[in-house]
Parts: C-alpha cells; structure tokens; sequence
C-alpha cells in the first residue's frame, strides 16, 4: 500500500509506503494554532517509509519533553504537511488531513485530552 499526502496546492507531496504504525488524535493547544482546528491527527510512519516532494520551509519548537519537533509546511500555500520529533527519530508524522482520504485509518489513540474542547467525542476509548 502506497498512499501520498499533498499540501493545498498539490506542490509539496509526501508518498508514504505501507501503512502507519499509529495514527494520533492530539489535543494540544499547538496542534490547535497549528491546524486552526480543535486538533490534530497524526499518522506516524517509519522514517524509511517516507519520501518528501516540493519546495517546504520549516517551524521548529520544543514539545512538552523538551525535544525540538520541525514541521515542513508548503513554500507557496503554508499547508503544513510532515513533521517530525527528535523524541521519535525513528518516526515521521504526516498530517491524515493532507492525504484527503475518507477511507484512511482513523486515529487509535489521543492525547492532551486535558486539553480537549469538550464539545469534541473521541470516536473510540481514549485509554487504548
């Protein structure tokens, strides 16, 4: 199975071999600035797994732990498409949104939920 993430403007594209090892509903305030949404979904694949298009530019910041996360967003139209955490080095994290797919895997666990708008159901058991 091969799937590929693309930015708004189709320029940055990321092709993703096999399928995720996990998929991560997050809860974080950043993830919220990040997406402008109410979270974020992360599919994690294995660093070898994932092969980067197009001309990106990059955000870094620490996360929680302390470890610097680099986001790779699209040049032209600022759609945030991988990223990746020195805390996984192994890993890279693909935005689901980016992939457009209604059939992809849904999210298998959440974090931050002390930071979820309580409007928001996850749509499994959050302890898994």
């Amino acid at each position: 199975m091969t799937r590929t993430a693309s930015c708004a403007c189709g320029r940055v594209n990321v092709r993703c071999d096999g399928e995720p090892l996990n998929v991560s509903l997050c809860h974080c305030r950043h993830c919220q600035k990040r997406t402008g949404s109410a979270f974020g979904l992360a599919a994690f694949f294995p660093r070898e797994a994932v092969a980067a298009t197009g001309p990106t530019r990059i955000y870094s910041r620490q996360s929680r732990s302390g470890q610097p996360v680099t986001f790779r967003f699209c040049a032209e139209c600022g759609s945030t498409v991988w990223w990746d955490t020195a805390r996984l080095p192994d890993r890279v994290a693909v935005a689901v949104g980016a992939f457009a797919d209604p059939e992809f895997p849904p999210p298998t666990q959440a974090v931050f939920r002390e930071r979820r708008h309580p409007w928001v159901s996850e749509p499994f058991d959050s302890e898994g």
